[in-house]
């Protein structure tokens, strides 16, 4: 069954940075290539830089990095480059490293969502530590898994369902977007993809695995687009679901998935299931 087409591809080289739209990409065990191929490392705590800490963290989402031969080029909303870790530390206020190797045992803080919700971005309030990629690949920047899917359809609910209408694709950092149409009361569709494959184009099968729990990330400020609270507050109301067996219902949108066998992806690739 034909779902719809990759309506965008997304890539994001630096963990937590905004990124870049691309008209094709290769995917492989490891995601999409370049796809959170470096971190900022906090000199202080040894710990990942995420925004899912937003008192700490939330001005990464100010930033935009690129992939180049050379490494990530990361510009600031005005487009001023960023040449160094030394001037990443100015700008977030605090001493970080730039790297491409996840430190052993890598973990980040992740603030729990609701009390970011109730107390603001600024508060500080309780955080989980998060290993990286118990579904990914040694040597990944993945929370989980590689690669991360969300559907039209699904953006069209929260909107619907929003106070101010909207739901763009940036706050919830997918790599593919897929057209599923909009909404008539089926968003969040891809939920029942979970355990299924898909294939996208003429080579890519993805297994997806799990329900996409949501962290504070979506309600902050991306870039131009201003703070959201009702970015997640949506889901919190309207599509707690399980991610996995076992785990409390959650607020969700999107799914995880695996490569079962790698190859190029192109915007406007018909998807089946």
């Amino acid at each position: 069954m034909t779902l719809g087409p990759v309506a965008a591809l997304y890539r994001y080289p630096v963990k937590s940075m905004l990124g870049e739209r691309l008209d094709a990409v290769g995917i492989t065990g490891r995601g999409l290539t370049g796809d959170r191929g470096y971190a900022l490392l906090d000199e202080e705590t040894g710990k990942v830089a995420s925004a899912k800490s937003p008192r700490l963290w939330r001005q990464l989402l100010t930033c935009t990095a690129t992939l180049t031969p050379t490494g990530p080029r990361i510009t600031t909303p005005d487009g001023t480059e960023l040449p160094d870790a030394d001037a990443l530390s100015v700008l977030l206020g605090r001493k970080v490293a730039l790297t491409d190797v996840p430190p052993p045992g890598g973990e980040l803080d992740r603030s729990r969502p609701d009390e970011v919700l109730a107390a603001g971005p600024d508060a500080q309030v309780a955080a989980d530590i998060v290993r990286f990629g118990s579904a990914s690949p040694p040597g990944t920047f993945f929370d989980f898994a590689p690669v991360h899917l969300i559907t039209t359809s699904t953006l069209a609910r929260i909107a619907e369902l929003s106070p101010g209408g909207t739901a763009e694709a940036a706050r919830y950092r997918p790599n593919l977007l897929i057209d599923t149409g909009g909404t008539d009361g089926s968003g969040f569709v891809e939920h029942t993809w979970v355990g299924q494959e898909l294939h996208i184009g003429e080579e890519l099968t993805l297994r997806v695995i799990a329900s996409t729990p949501r962290c504070a990330v979506p309600t902050l400020a991306h870039g131009h687009l201003p703070r959201d609270p009702d970015a997640l507050r949506v889901l919190a109301h309207h599509n707690r679901v399980p991610a996995l067996p076992g785990r409390a219902a959650e607020p969700c949108a999107g799914v995880y998935a695996q490569v079962v066998r790698g190859g190029w992806v192109r915007e406007g690739d018909a998807v089946r299931i």
